[in-house]
């Protein structure tokens, strides 16, 4: 038995892709409403000294929007927003999102909560973190029924940037923009490449030597259930209480 949780896993799995140093820097970083787990990333990242200046809209007090969301479109079409995170209620191998339900449109089979602003965000944030914890060929597909948002775009089509990585409870994928396919960069303890591949419905790229996603390190998860926890009690109290085993003091 691990003594981490999966929620621990994507959070610091998702914390090391925002300092990838490979990719572009990130210094302001957006959070979106109900995401505790991308929320526990960006404070771990912060904890563990990225210099990130975080907006949190779901954020119950210290939210430096005063006007919801109309404030995070205006820095993000300005520019100004460097990494945003997103999901979907199906995902497909073009890192395609859709947000609004199943079937044709308007997709009323299964309805999902809605696109809301995923596709500006897509487009205007230079880059993009994709994350969904079920891992399933119900979720990830070969084609999305409806596109919220698209994962590539054609020529001429202006977007700042595209997806960087999907997170899953399973695997991290990397994106290709340039090819418009996803790769296996890491299987989770416990997954093998074989057992991705059965519980994914797109194709992806599969490299001759996949390697394990790095468990959580004891430091990682010391500030996860110290510092990072005290952060997020306020505005995630039943994550914190589930996760982490903490709980509001009365």
């Amino acid at each position: 038995m691990s003594d981490w949780r999966i929620e621990e896993l994507l959070a610091v799995a998702l914390a090391r892709l925002i300092m990838d140093p490979s990719a572009p820097p990130a210094r302001r970083v957006a959070v979106g409403a109900a995401s505790p787990i991308p929320a526990a990333a960006c404070w771990l990242a912060t904890e563990l000294g990225a210099p990130l200046e975080l907006f949190l809209l779901h954020r119950r007090r210290g939210n430096p929007f005063t006007e919801g969301t109309r404030e995070l479109f205006d820095l993000t079409g300005q520019g100004r927003i460097d990494l945003f995170f997103l999901s979907g209620g199906q995902i497909d191998g073009q890192a395609n999102l859709n947000l609004i339900g199943t079937g044709a449109w308007p997709g009323r089979e299964v309805r999902f909560p809605g696109s809301f602003g995923s596709a500006f965000m897509y487009l205007m944030t230079p880059r993009t973190l994709l994350f969904r914890q079920e891992h399933s060929p119900r979720v990830l597909v070969p084609r999305v029924d409806i596109v919220s948002a698209p994962g590539i775009s054609p020529p001429g089509v202006y977007r700042r940037g595209h997806a960087q990585a999907l997170v899953t409870g399973r695997c991290v994928f990397r994106f290709h923009p340039d090819r418009g396919r996803f790769s296996l960069a890491s299987v989770h303890p416990g997954q093998t490449p074989q057992s991705v591949r059965a519980a994914t419905g797109f194709d992806f790229d599969l490299p001759e030597r996949v390697p394990q996603t790095p468990p959580p390190t004891r430091q990682e998860l010391a500030l996860l259930r110290g510092p990072v926890c005290d952060r997020m009690l306020e505005t995630y109290p039943e994550f914190c209480a589930r996760v982490f085993e903490r709980r509001i003091v009365a």
